[in-house]
């Protein structure tokens, strides 16, 4: 790999020289690295396709932009977004990641949907919103 990458890196995550040399030495780092570029040419998208109750007003329609690493791109949002939707998307992301960097698409995933954890009114609760992601090129927005 070349050597600017690993520098751009050590520089990114503020790593000492004496770490960086931890990092280069397991594999998984430089393969991940290697696509790093083509994932931030990515948008991830998590769309409410249910919600009813919900204290923070999110409904159906309402989108959650991140860029590819999953850093939520907030001047794309809601003005309000809920921190137990965002936790329910974070666990889709990683597997949006994980796909991506084994290769495979990550609109192939077969469970993208996930729900806050109010359990709704009928449980207990207040609301409920589930969302469900996909990936798309940056370009499109």
């Amino acid at each position: 790999m070349d050597e600017r990458i690993w520098k751009l890196a050590q520089r990114r995550l503020g790593y000492t020289d004496a770490e960086v040399v931890v990092y280069r030495q397991n594999p998984r780092n430089a393969d991940v690295l290697s696509k790093s570029g083509a994932l931030m040419a990515k948008v991830i998208i998590a769309e409410v396709v249910e919600a009813h109750g919900c204290n923070s007003r999110h409904k159906v329609g309402d989108r959650l932009y991140f860029d590819g690493a999953g850093n939520l791109l907030t001047e794309l949002c809601p003005k309000k977004v809920c921190v137990h939707v965002l936790s329910a998307a974070a666990t889709l992301i990683f597997a949006a990641n994980e796909l991506f960097y084994a290769g495979v698409d990550p609109n192939e995933m077969r469970f993208k949907r996930a729900d806050c954890i109010d359990v709704g009114l009928q449980c207990g609760g207040w609301g409920k919103v589930v969302v469900e992601i996909r990936v798309a090129e940056r370009e499109e927005l």
